[in-house]
């Protein structure tokens, strides 16, 4: 019975990748001449660091540049709230998303359910199991999953026929 899996992955090293880039142009950059912004990355978390919001809001925009650049989706970033840091600078806290979560899992399966296609969904850990009778089916399924607005890029895994 053909099968294909949706999930959510995030290549690390291409986020360390970009990352090394953004320190560059920080360092290269006029406007941050001075600055004590950065960006570091422990486990599934980036730091920002920055003297202001404008300058945050502008390491944003870099972090978007390098990630595309980099062919990392920034639909993956998960941006906390705003925190003020030691000597008037502000920090940002922002995760980077892997996996399905549970709550977008049971979305995209009521929106299959909802579309009356004749494949079933199976929820498995952080990833999506979709069998059905006929590849036609599964490709419609992935249709469907490409057209709906998530805020997580989602991979389509493992067609097997």
């Amino acid at each position: 019975m053909p099968s294909f899996d949706v999930v959510s992955k995030t290549d690390l090293a291409e986020v360390d990748n970009a990352l090394a880039g953004i320190t560059r142009e920080v360092a290269q950059r006029f406007d941050f001449k001075g600055s004590k912004c950065s960006v570091e990355r422990k486990d599934q978390m980036i730091t920002v660091l920055a003297d202001d919001d404008s300058k945050l809001k502008t390491m944003h925009e870099l972090l978007s540049v390098h990630f595309t650049r980099r062919k990392v989706d920034p639909k993956a970033l998960d941006y906390k709230t705003v925190e003020k840091a030691s000597g008037n600078t502000v920090r940002q806290e922002v995760r980077i998303k892997d996996g399905v979560e549970t709550v977008l899992a049971k979305r995209l399966v009521k929106e299959i359910k909802d579309a009356k296609l004749k494949v079933q969904v199976a929820i498995q850990g952080d990833e999506l199991r979709v069998t059905g009778k006929k590849r036609d089916d599964l490709q419609e399924a992935i249709a469907l999953l490409r057209k709906l607005d998530v805020d997580q890029p989602l991979q389509y895994i493992n067609f097997r026929d």
